[in-house]
C-alpha cells in the first residue's frame, strides 16, 4: 500500500472489533480494491500471515480462508447485532412533543445499520417503519401521505415531516 493512502487510514481508524465485522470487511475491500489487491482475497493464492494471524488461523493458507474463518467467528455476534437493531427499528416510537427530525435520524440510523449487516429493505418498508413509529398527533399526516404517490425516499419523507 502507498505510505500515505487516505484509504489505508480507514483500516487504521476502524480496527476489527466484535460488533463491526461487516463494516471492517467493507473498509478492507475498499482499501484492497483501491490498491489493486482485492484479487488476493478472492483467489486461492498462498499468503504469508504475520505471527498473530498465524497463531489464530493456523492451517489457513489463503486470505480467502482467513476471511471465511473471521466471518464464522463474528457471524454469531453479527446475528445478535442484527436482532438488536431490528428490535430497535420495530419498537422505537416517537414520544409526543419530541423533535421529529431527531426521531427520523434515529430510524434512518437503524435502517442503515441493518443494510450494513446485509438486510435488504425496500423503500416502501423503510417509509412504513418510520410512519408506524410516529405518535397519534401525526395521524392526519399519515392519512394524507397514504393517498399521495407512495414512492417517496427517506429524505423526502423527512423534509415533509
Amino acid at each position: 500500500m502507498t505510505k500515505f493512502s487516505p484509504f489505508a487510514k480507514l483500516l487504521d481508524d476502524y480496527k476489527l472489533t466484535d460488533p463491526n465485522y461487516v463494516d471492517w470487511k467493507r473498509n478492507l475491500f475498499i482499501v484492497l480494491t483501491t490498491e489493486k489487491l482485492a484479487k488476493f482475497v478472492k483467489e486461492d493464492e498462498p499468503v504469508e500471515p504475520d505471527h498473530t494471524l498465524q497463531k489464530q488461523h493456523e492451517g489457513k493458507k489463503t486470505c480467502k480462508e482467513i476471511l471465511k474463518s473471521l466471518k464464522a467467528l463474528y457471524e454469531e455476534r453479527n446475528h445478535t447485532v442484527h436482532q438488536n437493531t431490528m428490535n430497535g427499528l420495530m419498537n422505537t416510537k416517537m414520544a409526543e412533543g419530541t423533535p421529529v427530525q431527531a426521531h427520523i435520524h434515529k430510524m434512518i440510523w437503524y435502517i442503515n445499520e441493518l443494510e450494513s449487516l446485509g438486510v435488504e429493505l425496500d423503500n416502501e418498508s423503510k417509509v412504513d417503519a418510520i410512519l408506524v413509529s410516529l405518535p397519534r398527533s401525526f395521524n392526519q399526516f399519515k392519512v394524507n401521505f397514504s393517498i399521495q404517490e407512495p414512492n417517496f425516499t427517506l429524505p423526502e419523507l423527512s423534509n415533509m415531516l
